[in-house]
């Protein structure tokens, strides 16, 4: 179903808002995280920095319930159509990771923060 050998065992995963349309974040998935996701409904991501799973909102309590999932044409690609449950996809506390706009070569907020990251990771 997915080519997962392409990129070393991962393939790249879109997570968008199931209502809105709006873009929420890109991550990884390796073989296992998409297994569980499907099972679960529930998005599960593989974190290249912890050499882990993860499952989206493990720390956060912003969990993504999965509503819909779609494969590119090349095999490599997943898309998540998802219900953003607690308000916030980003680590950084906004509800798209996609929160900065470039403009006239600077990078300006330009998206809702919705929690306080410190407050959730103590960092």
């Amino acid at each position: 179903m997915l080519d997962f050998d392409k990129a070393g065992g991962l393939v790249t995963a879109v997570a968008q808002d199931a209502d809105t349309g709006e873009v929420l974040m890109l991550a990884w998935m390796n073989r296992e995280a998409f297994e569980e996701t499907v099972r679960t409904n529930r998005a599960v991501y593989f974190s290249r920095s912890r050499n882990r799973l993860w499952r989206k909102g493990e720390e956060s309590g912003n969990v993504q319930e999965v509503v819909g999932v779609y494969v590119d044409c090349d095999a490599d690609a997943v898309l998540l159509k998802v219900k953003q449950v607690g308000g916030a996809a980003c680590h950084e506390g906004y509800k798209s990771c996609f929160f900065r706009k470039l403009d006239a070569g600077e990078l300006t907020a330009v998206g809702e923060r919705v929690f306080d990251p410190k407050k959730v990771y103590g960092r």
